[in-house]
């Protein structure tokens, strides 16, 4: 689900999850737990930290340009 974003809401307050969105239309739905990784997900998740453990990491700056870059294509 493109954009999805888990919150957790006290019944009265706005989450900050809800305040960062754009305007637009969105549909909220309650869930008691969140899905379960895929093999896929959960092996691409523990190759990053062996990435990152290992010094291969980027930097926040390095990231934010390569994000840019595909936003503005």
């Amino acid at each position: 689900m493109a954009g999805a974003r888990v919150l957790h809401w006290n019944g009265k307050d706005i989450p900050e999850e809800l305040r960062e969105l754009p305007a637009g239309t969105y549909m909220v739905e309650a869930v008691e737990t969140a899905p379960a990784l895929t093999a896929d997900e959960d092996q691409g998740l523990a190759d990053a930290l062996a990435s990152l453990r290992a010094g291969e990491g980027r930097t926040v700056d390095q990231v934010r340009q390569t994000i840019d870059s595909i936003v503005r294509r």
